[in-house]
């Protein structure tokens, strides 16, 4: 996986509060192994911290402190992306919505952006307070995407998976999948508090898996809003399997026996590892939203 060396990054859209006081941050929920295993099989690649009762929201994002102009300072071109994880993040988000707003103006429609938010420990959001147990999450409340990037160590050391460069691209895409359902109005299906293999909450996170799949398919050819040329340059059959790999890392099936010895499909609520394994495959394999239908 690689970007354009001589690309510009657009750091407008992240935000690096990593460092910054949380005035006020009610964020635990539980306490030691417990409850960092509760919000993780609840969680886990989810749609925002109200989903497993964190403290109610209406609390204003934190404000950017002096170290949090570390993205703004040192991000400035695809090669410090191809260097420096938290740019990487920031080119991968440049290069996801790049995709999205053409997509949209392909089909005649507008995307509205979405920032994504680089935090440490805690951060308050329109949907709760959250820790970084909680994992990478995306709030419809105020259309922010929150990552701490110590998951991604822990996607290798706690979940298994192989990790790269390409893994974190997949979790930010996935993401971004659940910003689109939320401009469709899908991602509301996902709220009825129901659970289970074929609960409409799996199916809501199969599809984000596709879109991040189809984002894939595209990344290398989507051109960059300034420049007309793609940021992704190279995406290669090991960064596709190490996006499959973190995809099944953090299946519902994998997660519980992994956490709890055995396996409960009746509490599932992101889909097991062939599931989301198979899911990204369709998007990637066909590039086509349409065909991430999976309601049907």
């Amino acid at each position: 996986m690689q970007f354009d060396d001589d690309a510009d990054l657009d750091t407008s859209e992240v935000e690096d509060v990593r460092g910054s006081r949380i005035p006020g941050g009610r964020a635990t929920v539980g306490g030691g192994i417990i409850g960092v295993i509760a919000l993780v099989l609840g969680l886990l690649f989810g749609v925002g911290p109200e989903q497993l009762g964190l403290s109610p929201g209406g609390e204003e994002p934190a404000a950017t402190s002096s170290s949090a102009a570390q993205v703004n300072r040192s991000c400035r071109t695809g090669s410090d992306a191809n260097t420096r994880e938290d740019c990487r993040i920031v080119a991968v988000v440049n290069s996801v919505q790049d995709f999205w707003r053409a997509e949209y103006a392909r089909r005649g429609g507008r995307y509205g952006d979405a920032t994504t938010v680089l935090f440490s420990r805690q951060v308050p959001t329109a949907c709760g307070s959250a820790t970084s147990a909680v994992g990478p999450f995306y709030c419809p409340g105020d259309r922010r995407v929150y990552v701490d990037l110590g998951f991604f160590d822990e996607l290798r050391t706690k979940f298994g998976a192989t990790g790269g460069p390409f893994a974190q691209a997949y979790v930010v895409a996935h993401e971004y999948g659940h910003h689109v359902q939320n401009m469709t109005g899908t991602l509301a299906r996902a709220r009825d508090g129901r659970t289970g293999a074929n609960s409409d909450a799996v199916r809501v996170e199969l599809q984000a898996d596709c879109y991040a799949g189809v984002w894939a398919r595209h990344a290398t050819t989507a051109p960059d809003d300034r420049t007309g040329r793609p940021l992704l340059v190279r995406l290669t059959d090991d960064d596709i399997r190490d996006g499959l790999d973190a995809a099944a890392a953090v299946g519902d099936d994998r997660i519980q026996e992994r956490f709890q010895g055995r396996v409960t499909p009746e509490s599932w609520t992101h889909g097991s590892a062939a599931q989301r394994q198979q899911w990204f495959r369709t998007g990637y394999a066909t590039g086509d939203m349409a065909r991430c239908d999976t309601f049907r």
